[in-house]
């Protein structure tokens, strides 16, 4: 099993595995934040807020009868007086209201800020991103996992869960009084008589309950459309931002019809996936919207014989009508908030299902055995019986037994179709799966120098420095790494932050990452063909470099033997392993092949 369908399967079991260990995994997620604290403090503060509120609430529904009564009067005083009491009611709502609204949004933006920073660090852990790269689907945007999902997921468990609350406590303080409103009710059928007691709760109980199972019933697949719809999204924001980043080569190509194709796919599959949940939104909307017409009267019914036989006033019955309303409204909490809801779930499942790869991206491909990275004397790396797996095939080093004191420059080359790149990151240790077993020098720096440099965003002084800070080094330093690789020009802009990976040419981005190495002063490097494709000039000067500035420095370089020069002392190789051992794959696990293919 490899680790894209350990993936797969790992989403599969999230899907099935129903509400509560989704909602235990982020629970777990947010109580390990730092702002688990202030959560507990703004929830506290929301609930006080909300009961508060419900009290208010009650005291505004009994207003009702006094000032319905002295309307029915033509009482002109006692009218006004009743003014004056709900500009004191209403003037207290809202203040309450400002302060759950100002609670609420908060609370979602400390929420934000526990998951998000949890599923970041998660995924930053040394080696997690890139073996979540190699995971199929799921590695495939996880940007919009942590940005979009994340907070989408905040925002609406905020509002469904402040939703929730506030319901519940109003459904607990009108029941009483719905109760005793209608508790001495007595019915009249011909000669019998039927006492029925509370009997508008059992009224607002059978109105909201049929309403709710009837929303369930319609609208059950409206989380699987928002799964697919948010899937779909995903795949064409994946394919724009592709085209964008290679937009070059496209034009080069004159390819852009071809990428409009490809791109006009994906957006067939989001119309379609939209399309579905509109149909499903619509279907449900039938009964969401008939039943909240028809909440216009139903509380008027339910309390009419009441009223007309003398058991309340006009006041009583408007009183009656405004519990019943928010007796009903908390029980239609539900129907209200189905599709939302669904959104919530679905939502709930990407990022569930996205923070379980990133943690079980751990698990390595079912081989034989593993690369064994260990750490070993000062001084010198060794390498013993070095298999590399892959879904093409096993590599291998020819050489056996292979050690490489300090300051010693080592050539590896190998047939294109070798797997030079599977090496470099094999030797780096992000890449685990094969055999054999690889020793780096204890408490010794070893800088890696892939085939294409990362600039980061910034100042040129802190790519430079990069991922150390700035300050680590002498002011000067700086300037003399650029002046010794022939940057000299790039020395005014030090302190510029631009997009350097834009800004230079491809040679002068690899050229930086050599002045970054004379800045470090590593005991120890490991390059992926960045030699082999340097022009004669820059080619000269690094290798200048590395005999005088960088003596003591071990280079491996993984590349092409015409970059053999007089650096090199020694040269290994790189071969196939003629026993073609190959990782296990699984169908359709095109995304991973295409991101381990030998170089």
């Amino acid at each position: 099993m490899n680790l894209e369908s350990t993936t797969e399967k790992n989403t599969e079991e999230i899907a099935n595995s129903g509400l509560v260990p989704q909602l235990g995994m982020m629970a777990r997620a947010l109580w390990a934040a730092p702002v688990r604290s202030t959560l507990f403090w703004l929830s506290g503060a929301l609930f006080l807020v909300i009961a508060v509120t419900a009290f208010g609430q009650i005291r505004l529904n009994n207003w009702n009868q006094p000032f319905y009564d002295a309307l029915s009067r033509r009482d002109l005083a006692q009218f006004l007086v009743q003014l004056g009491v709900f500009g004191l009611i209403a003037g207290a709502l809202l203040i309450l209201n400002v302060a759950q609204r100002w609670l609420g949004e908060t609370l979602k933006l400390r929420l934000r800020q526990g998951l998000v920073r949890d599923l970041i660090q998660n995924w930053m852990q040394p080696g997690r991103a890139f073996r979540l790269s190699l995971a199929g689907p799921m590695g495939v945007n996880p940007d919009q996992r942590m940005h979009e999902d994340a907070r989408h997921l905040t925002e609406l468990s905020a509002d469904l869960g402040i939703g929730l609350l506030q319901s519940s406590i109003l459904l607990v303080t009108f029941v009483k009084v719905l109760w005793s409103l209608s508790n001495n009710f007595i019915f009249h059928v011909g000669d019998r008589h039927f006492a029925i007691p509370g009997y508008m709760v059992w009224a607002a109980i059978v109105y909201s309950g049929s309403a709710s199972l009837l929303s369930y019933w319609v609208g059950r697949g409206l989380i699987d459309r928002n799964a697919q719809r948010y899937a779909r999204e995903a795949d064409l924001r994946f394919s724009l931002v592709r085209v964008n980043e290679h937009i070059d080569a496209i034009a080069l190509s004159a390819g852009e019809a071809d990428e409009e194709r490809r791109i006009e796919i994906d957006l067939a599959a989001v119309l379609a996936a939209t399309g579905r949940l509109v149909t499903g939104l619509t279907n449900l909307t039938w009964i969401t919207g008939g039943y909240g017409w028809f909440t216009l009267v139903a509380p008027i019914l339910a309390a009419a014989p009441l009223y007309f036989a003398g058991n309340i006033s006009f006041g009583g019955l408007m009183m009656a009508s405004g519990a019943f309303i928010q007796v009903q409204s908390s029980l239609r909490w539900f129907v209200d908030n189905f599709s939302t809801i669904a959104d919530w779930r679905a939502t709930l499942l990407r990022v569930a299902s996205f923070r379980r790869a990133v943690i079980d991206s751990d698990v390595l491909h079912d081989v034989e055995s593993r690369i064994a990275i260990v750490t070993g004397d000062p001084g010198k790396i060794t390498i013993d019986d070095l298999e590399i797996a892959s879904p093409s095939g096993a590599t291998m080093l020819e050489e056996k037994q292979v050690q490489i004191n300090a300051g010693e420059r080592v050539l590896i080359v190998g047939e294109t179709g070798t797997g030079k790149t599977l090496l470099f990151r094999a030797l780096a240790g992000l890449w685990p799966w094969g055999a054999g077993r690889v020793t780096h020098p204890k408490g010794e720096e070893i800088l890696y120098m892939p085939r294409t440099p990362y600039l980061p965003p910034g100042t040129l002084r802190e790519v430079l420095a990069y991922p150390s800070a700035t300050a680590a080094f002498e002011a000067a330093a700086y300037a003399n790494a650029l002046v010794r690789l022939e940057l000299q020009r790039l020395v005014p802009l030090l302190d510029v932050s631009r997009r350097w990976d834009h800004e230079l040419s491809e040679d002068e981005q690899q050229t930086l990452a050599f002045a970054r190495v004379v800045l470090h002063a590593p005991p120890w490097v490991l390059i992926d063909e960045v030699l082999d494709p340097l022009d004669e000039d820059a080619r000269r000067c690094i290798l200048d470099l590395f005999a005088k500035d960088l003596q003591r420095t071990g280079v491996i370089h993984i590349g092409r033997a015409d970059a053999h020069d007089h650096l090199f002392s020694r040269v290994l190789h790189l071969v196939k392993d003629p026993t073609l051992r190959r990782l296990a794959k699984v169908a359709d696990s095109s995304t991973a092949k295409a991101s381990v293919s030998p170089a």
